[in-house]
């Protein structure tokens, strides 16, 4: 794994050997007119691993699929793969198949048309279409479905369709452009735990589009967060999650309260920050970059890892509870805290077996914040 635009990480996974990957970036450059989308990205994706790139609207992960894809052309560098050069080479070329976001099936075609769209174009027998598309549909479950048109399909349906045609051709590497945007939130969680298991089955090299960090973390082997065309930081979900590179990051996946601070010292295994009145002592990993003594910090704490307790002199935080929003399975409680000369919102995420919880914090008690040592990351503050 070679990630240029991103300092090296002691915590990142080990490199893949040059015969372990599939496909390779290395230092693509593209632009549109005078814009630049992506930045001297440089790329390595292992053989069978699904990648996630993950980031907001504009950020360059679907020129990035297009690139490898080759529905685009790179201004610079080179894109190889297994080890191949195809920078230079059409789509139909690199083997490859893809699942478009609108799904792009021919509206004219039956489902069987459409799935053996692709060998049909290759020049394949006959016999054998027949016989790969009944392995594709029975694969994707659309057995007894082959003479629909696409207009008599349900989303769900559509996308399998969509999915069979791209795994027919065998490709070496499959790309996935938001492929579960259409689809409601039951559906889409099901397509996820399909697609998953037949990209394990198969060991296939997948690339998956999203802005959606559920679905990032839920599938993903490795993700890499972009933004402005270039790779922040790219690690397995657990990691990224829990141990973001920058603000950026921290911010971007799941949520974070930010609570602003300063270096007070430091011993030889951790740091001391003044957060409003108190001192809180965190080891010194938990500090990403340099600080010295006085300088502006900023903690990004993940709701989930704050806990409400009764106020002692040993608190470190003070809050008053003013909301509580019961999601089902935990409770979301936001607490005011007042951390001169700023207030700030706290949102605490409160696991339980029910809303009886929310008797032990009524709306206007006074409660404790404690910060554990985990889920929580220091960054030199821009302010």
């Amino acid at each position: 794994m070679k990630v240029a635009n991103a300092p090296a990480s002691p915590s990142s996974p080990r490199l893949p050997s040059e015969a372990d990957i599939a496909v390779s970036l290395q230092d693509v450059v593209k632009k549109y007119g005078e814009h630049t989308v992506l930045h001297q990205l440089s790329l390595d994706i292992g053989r069978g691993e699904f990648l996630t790139l993950l980031g907001p609207s504009g950020c360059g992960k679907t020129t990035l699929l297009n690139l490898i894809a080759g529905f685009a052309g790179a201004d610079e560098g080179e894109i190889f793969i297994d080890g191949q050069p195809v920078t230079s080479e059409p789509p139909h070329q690199r083997q490859i198949g893809i699942v478009f976001q609108n799904y792009a099936l021919f509206p004219h075609m039956t489902v069987e048309r459409n799935i053996g769209y692709g060998l049909r174009m290759r020049g394949v027998a006959k016999d054998e279409v027949a016989r790969r598309v009944k392995d594709a549909m029975a694969m994707v479950k659309l057995d007894g479905l082959g003479q629909r048109k696409p207009r008599e399909l349900s989303g769900g349906q559509q996308q399998r369709v969509a999915l069979a045609r791209a795994l027919i051709i065998q490709p070496k590497v499959l790309l996935l452009d938001e492929p579960f945007s259409a689809l409601d939130k039951s559906l889409r969680g099901s397509m996820q735990v399909e697609i998953r298991e037949i990209q394990r089955r198969l060991g296939l090299t997948t690339v998956f589009v999203t802005h959606d960090q559920g679905e990032a973390l839920a599938m993903s082997d490795r993700i890499a967060v972009m933004s402005a065309g270039a790779i922040r930081q790219i690690a397995p979900p657990a990691e990224l999650y829990q141990n973001p590179r920058d603000p950026f990051v921290a911010s971007f996946l799941g949520d974070v309260n930010i609570l602003p601070a300063h270096h007070h010292g430091r011993t030889a295994s951790e740091i001391q920050l003044r957060l409003g009145a108190g001192l809180l002592s965190l080891p010194q990993e938990r500090l990403v970059g340099a600080s010295h003594e006085g300088q502006r910090l900023d903690l990004y704490v993940r709701p989930e890892h704050i806990t409400l307790e009764n106020l002692h002199p040993g608190s470190v935080l003070s809050g008053t509870v003013i909301n509580h929003v019961f999601q089902g399975d935990h409770i979301d409680t936001f607490v005011d805290v007042a951390i001169p000369p700023m207030t700030v919102r706290q949102v605490v995420t409160v696991r339980s077996a029910g809303p009886g919880a929310l008797h032990q914090w009524p709306v206007g008690s006074v409660a404790g914040l404690a910060l554990p040592n985990e889920g929580v990351s220091v960054f030199a503050s821009s302010k």
